[in-house]
């Protein structure tokens, strides 16, 4: 975490819960719209049905959001790096490797 000069935070860690919520819910979307047919629909409660009910009726929706929720995760992180870059020398490194 990186300190401001009045030691004032400027970085905060996430919370894993909100980073293993989000990272499992994005790896079920990805299972739901690539690899429909390989979903335990009856093993996973209320969930299986609801699931199985967007697909047969709503996939085109779930196609683009899947695609519109990744769209704006990447615009956020690409904004999060152009906010920080004044701020911390290490991000232009990273901003560095991601360009190689």
């Amino acid at each position: 975490m990186g300190k401001a000069g009045g030691d004032e935070t400027y970085f905060q860690r996430s919370s894993l819960f909100w980073v293993t919520v989000i990272t499992l819910s994005f790896g079920y979307y990805t299972w739901v719209i690539f690899w429909p047919e390989a979903i335990p629909y009856q093993s996973l409660g209320p969930l299986g049905p609801f699931t199985q009910y967007l697909l047969e009726h709503h996939h085109t929706l779930l196609h683009s959001w899947y695609w519109l929720a990744w769209l704006i995760h990447v615009g956020e992180s690409l904004y999060a790096i152009v906010l920080c870059k004044p701020r911390d020398p290490n991000v232009v490194a990273l901003l560095q490797i991601l360009m190689w």
